[in-house]
């Protein structure tokens, strides 16, 4: 171990290396030279570590010549280093700076390396977030259409979705046919499907969006999706817990499927009766029940065993 820490922040065309304790700083332009370049030189210091934000794939060509050269590359939610940044008092902004506070945000958390996706992944990534833009846009639009009065502008909303309708159809036999390509998907999405309130879309998108699913315990997987309950509590005040943070996306397609689990699996069915009996509202149960439901998700995952037969 070298204690060497790398912060790189990572702009369309250009990224910022910071390196801790040196303090060394340097820039690169975002192409195959400047990639190579700080590819050799970052593998010459041999760091613990190389932590990079998300930012909306700008940060994958680097990300993955990085993994490929052996280097310890770590990918995190911007909104992390965000918050340790004020945490620390650093509230100015450019893009030396904030290689700066990544590389010290590498050196003080020194966040857990997990495995990249591959570019096979990555792809069911992207058409699974694509066919959740286009659900949203379609969303819209169809709200927009309960209050049009003028018959063009009905006629171009009209337009407008059935291109939604074709685009989601042809994403939908996409993922199907990339599935179907996989062994290993094909027999995930089998074990999924099986629990009750689980269909195609929320399968392809836990299998995407959520690669972690049976690698960790119950606890774990429920904090890293935002389901588990956050303590309020201070001094004498108590504060109602509340569930915050995680993976927005697997949260928010979990929704549908847990109503759908409470009407049609008996196991859930029976626990969100119970809480309900218990004075819990409506609200609290759902998210009760979305967070048992990801628990048996996991489990089923994990033991590679219909839910039948699987233990939460």
């Amino acid at each position: 171990m070298n204690n060497i820490f790398i912060g790189i922040d990572v702009a369309k065309d250009s990224f910022d290396i910071h390196v801790k304790p040196s303090g060394d700083h340097w820039t690169c332009t975002y192409d195959s030279q400047g990639i190579d370049t700080t590819v050799d030189r970052l593998a010459a210091l041999e760091p613990d570590s190389i932590v990079l934000e998300a930012t909306g794939g700008y940060e994958t060509e680097l990300t993955a010549s990085l993994s490929i050269a052996g280097l310890p590359v770590v990918i995190v939610n911007p909104r992390q280093v965000r918050d340790f940044a004020r945490a620390m008092g650093k509230l100015a902004k450019t893009d030396a700076l904030d290689a700066e506070v990544i590389a010290l945000f590498a050196e003080r958390v020194r966040p857990e390396r997990r495995p990249l996706p591959s570019q096979e992944e990555r792809a069911l990534m992207e058409l699974v977030s694509r066919r959740r833009q286009l659900v949203d846009m379609r969303t819209m639009e169809i709200n927009r259409q309960k209050h049009i009065q003028s018959q063009p502008v009905a006629e171009s909303v009209k337009e407008i979705i059935s291109t939604f309708d074709r685009q989601l159809k042809d994403i939908d036999r996409e993922i199907k046919q990339r599935i179907k390509d996989s062994p290993i998907w094909r027999a995930k999405e089998k074990l999924l499907k099986s629990v009750p309130g689980i269909g195609d879309g929320t399968a392809a998108m836990l299998m995407a969006s959520l690669p972690e699913l049976g690698s960790l315990n119950r606890r774990q997987i429920a904090s890293l999706v935002g389901l588990a309950p956050m303590n309020r509590d201070s001094g004498t005040f108590r504060g109602r817990r509340m569930i915050r943070g995680g993976r927005t996306a697997v949260r928010t397609s979990l929704f549908m499927p847990t109503l759908s689990a409470i009407r049609h699996n008996p196991f859930i069915k029976t626990m969100y009766n119970r809480l309900i009996a218990a004075g819990k509202a409506p609200k609290v149960a759902i998210t009760a029940c979305m967070r048992k439901l990801l628990t048996i998700l996991n489990a089923v995952i994990r033991d590679s065993r219909p839910w039948q037969t699987v233990t939460p």
